[in-house]
This record gives C-alpha cells, sequence and structure tokens, in this order.
C-alpha cells in the first residue's frame, strides 16, 4: 500500500499583488497528478507483475517497456501495442519439451501395440465367422457352428499356416431318426491349405478329441412324440416311461434300453423288460414266454379273492383252475358250494398262484371272463398282436455319425442325467481340399 499523502490547501491569489492576472488552481487536477501511472498489466495497483513481462526482463511496474520517449497521447509515455498471444501459446508447447524421448518412444509402441492387438483380433473374428459358414456348407448343418480360433498372436499363425487349436460346437446335427443336441470338438495342430481368411481351401487336422450329447429332452420329443418320456436308469441303461394307445385306450408303457457302443461310429440299444399297464388291472409283457403274456395286478388278484362271483368265473375255465393248483372235481364243488370256494380263495398260496396265471388265452377265448376280471376283450385281443420288433422300434435310440464325419470315432459311451454322451477322437483328419 502506498502511504497517504497529504495534499495542501489552494492558495488564493491577492489582487493587491503584483501579477496581472489572477489564476485558480483545480484541486482534482492536483489529485489526477498525485496519483501513479496507469498500468494496462496492473490495473487495480496491486503490484502484481505478469509471467510474460517477467520472462522478458520488463521495467519496473508501471514504467513502459523500450524507449523513454515515443509518440502517443499524452506526450510521456510509450506507444500502446496489442498484446502478443504467440509468445503464451510457444510456452505451452513447450511444456512437452520437457518430456524425455525415452518416455515418448514408450508411448508410441504402446500405440502401435494397441493397433496391432485390435487388428489381430478383428482378424480373428472374421476369421471364425468365416470357418463358421464353410463347416456349416460343407457338413449341410441347419444351425451354424460355433469357432473359436486360440492362440496369439493370430496373424503370425496364419503366416505359418499352423494354427494351434480350434474349438468347435455343432448343435442340432442329424444322426439317423434322432438328433445329437451338441458336438463339441477340440482339434490341434491345424495345418491350412491356402491363404486365410480369402482363399482358404481346406485343412489337415493332426489330432482332435471332443464329444457328443443326445439329450433325453430330443428323444422324448422325437421317438416319443410328446407321449414317452426318456431318463437316465444307470451308467449304460434307460429307462422310458409313457403313454400308447391301444384299441382305443390308453395303456401305460415301461422299458428299459442298454446303451451300447456299435463299431466305432454307431450306439445301439437292447430293449429289456418291456411291459404295457391297464391301469389297476393288468400288465402285458410282449415277447416269447415264459415271462411274455397278460398279468394281472397284485391289487387285482386281492379283489378276486374277496369277489365270489369273479372267483367262480376263474374256476370255470379247467386251464385256469389246473394253473391254479384246483382239481377238476374242487372247482366244480366250489361253483355250488361257498365254503368250499372260501377255504380255496382263502389259502395263502391263491393270490401268488393267481399272479403267476397268463391270461392271453383265456381273454381271447372266453370275452364273457375278461369283463367281469374288468379286462376290455378288444384291447387284450390288440395286446397280444402286437409283436416285440414294432414296440421296440418306437424306442429304438440308436444313431449314426453322419457320413461326412470321416476318420472320427466313438468311444467311453455312457448315460448322464442330461442324455446319452460319448467321446470322440480322430487323427489325421482332413477337411475340403488338402493339395
Amino acid at each position: 500500500m502506498r502511504s497517504p499523502t497529504r495534499i495542501s490547501s489552494p492558495q488564493p491569489s491577492h489582487p493587491h499583488s503584483g501579477s496581472s492576472a489572477v489564476h485558480y488552481s483545480n484541486p482534482y487536477e492536483e489529485l489526477a497528478e498525485l496519483a501513479d501511472p496507469y498500468d494496462p498489466d496492473d490495473p487495480l495497483g496491486l503490484g502484481l507483475a505478469s509471467d510474460d513481462d517477467d520472462a522478458d526482463g520488463g521495467g519496473r511496474r508501471g514504467e513502459p517497456v523500450g524507449s523513454g520517449s515515443g509518440s502517443g497521447s499524452g506526450g510521456d509515455g510509450a506507444a500502446w501495442s496489442p498484446p502478443n498471444h504467440r509468445r503464451s501459446s510457444r510456452r505451452r508447447r513447450g511444456r512437452f519439451r520437457g518430456i524425455p524421448r525415452t518416455a515418448k518412444a514408450l508411448i508410441g509402441l504402446l500405440v502401435l501395440g494397441l493397433l496391432l492387438v485390435l487388428g489381430d483380433r478383428c482378424a480373428v473374428m472374421y476369421s471364425e465367422r468365416k470357418a463358421e459358414l464353410e463347416l456349416q456348407k460343407k457338413l449341410d448343418l441347419a444351425t451354424a457352428p460355433n469357432v473359436t480360433i486360440h492362440g496369439f498372436p493370430f496373424l503370425t499363425q496364419v503366416l505359418g499356416k499352423d494354427l494351434q487349436q480350434v474349438d468347435i460346437a455343432v448343435p442340432d446335427v442329424a444322426a439317423d431318426r434322432v438328433s445329437l443336441a451338441e458336438v463339441r470338438a477340440q482339434a490341434q495342430d491345424i495345418r491350412i491349405v491356402g491363404d486365410l481368411p480369402s482363399s482358404f481351401r481346406g485343412a489337415t487336422v493332426g489330432r482332435m478329441k471332443g464329444d457328443v450329447l443326445l439329450s433325453f429332452e430330443d428323444l422324448s420329443r422325437e421317438l416319443g412324440a410328446s407321449q414317452v418320456r426318456f431318463k437316465a436308469l444307470g451308467p449304460s441303461s434307460v429307462r422310458a416311461d409313457g403313454k400308447l394307445p391301444v384299441a382305443g385306450q390308453q395303456v401305460s408303457l415301461h422299458a428299459q434300453a442298454h446303451i451300447q457302443r456299435q463299431g466305432d461310429r454307431g450306439i445301439s440299444t437292447s430293449v429289456t423288460d418291456m411291459r404295457l399297464d391297464i391301469p389297476g388291472i393288468a400288465t402285458y409283457r410282449p415277447g416269447p414266454e415264459p415271462r411274455a403274456g397278460l398279468y394281472l395286478h397284485k391289487k387285482a388278484a386281492r379283489q378276486i379273492s374277496e369277489d365270489s362271483e369273479k372267483a367262480q368265473a376263474l374256476l370255470s375255465i379247467p386251464s385256469v383252475a389246473e394253473k391254479l393248483g384246483v382239481s377238476p372235481a374242487e372247482a366244480g364243488q366250489a361253483r355250488n358250494d361257498d365254503q368250499v370256494l372260501d377255504r380255496i380263495t382263502g389259502s395263502p398260496r391263491f393270490v401268488p398262484a393267481l399272479l403267476a396265471v397268463n391270461l392271453v388265452q383265456a381273454a381271447n377265448d372266453h370275452p364273457q371272463l375278461a369283463r367281469k376280471l374288468g379286462i376290455d376283450p378288444t384291447v387284450a385281443a390288440a395286446l397280444t398282436r402286437m409283436k416285440v420288433p414294432e414296440l421296440t422300434d418306437k424306442l429304438e435310440l440308436s444313431f449314426q455319425l453322419p457320413q461326412k464325419a470321416k476318420g472320427i470315432k466313438l468311444a467311453n459311451i455312457g448315460v448322464s442325467p442330461e442324455g446319452i454322451r460319448a467321446d470322440l477322437t480322430g487323427a489325421g483328419l482332413t477337411f475340403g481340399k488338402t493339395r
């Protein structure tokens, strides 16, 4: 802060002095003369200097830079000139001059590396898409597979025409009557014929491994027509449960299928323990004797032992009475004597013996007996006409790998909760034109 300046009072001129003229002074002009000269770089008079003035070695605050005399208004100050903005821009550019050249080189290499990585990944994605379309066309697939090319950098592999590893996932591959839900393969040591990605002609695969899945959901849809459901029964067995229309009536179907390999490229099944149930009454087992035939359920056999009318109807047929261990004379007495009938049906051997009786012939020869037992004679006749091949064909789980997938073999076939799985192996496989 400047020290206060005392302002003297104006001294009036006396008229009687020797001067001939009277002069009056303006107090505001005297105040203006006492103030410091105006400095455009410090309009507030705080004594601050700009960076440009310091750098250029300017004069003291309030003094113009240059010669003391110049033409301009006022006569004593230097001529005004516009500020030089180029000076500050040069100072800003000068800041980067302080960065070492090594750091600049590292930054440049980093940017270049990022561009190369980006270009490499773009080339991978383009090649993967081209391979997916080519595989879909060559293998006649309904859905394009998913191809993943491993290894970095990719461009060096392309130049060497040797890929490290390629993963392939193909959904819904047709295999005879059923579809493979998923085929996964991992190909290694792939030698390319042609140039990727523009003029690719074929490839040779050194070795390959993978697996296939035949899902129970697809089996239920394609074979069971939404009426039969398949599920795992053991490490190599499948259980089938569902409904089957027979003579206008729905009967329950139950069967087991054992999975086994058929050669190197297929899977076959052997259906066992097949039965068709008339709910709550009887079960029909197709096939040859001794297990094949129409047999009562345990609940139905107990009801017959407690129903005298049904029991008498059974004993009236000599072949059935003989199978129950009842002599013709005793069977005749039971038809007329309730005590004899109660003794026969109340025996602990009656129900087990009745469960072992094959009612096929009796139901066909005696329709009235079948009706009394709760069996529709038409359904019984239709069941007996069913042959094992006709039924097992409905549960055929077998499939073969597509013919175009040459050189691939199946191994380690098993059953999982999702379906039937098998491993894939192969070596020296060729794809497309290799010459």
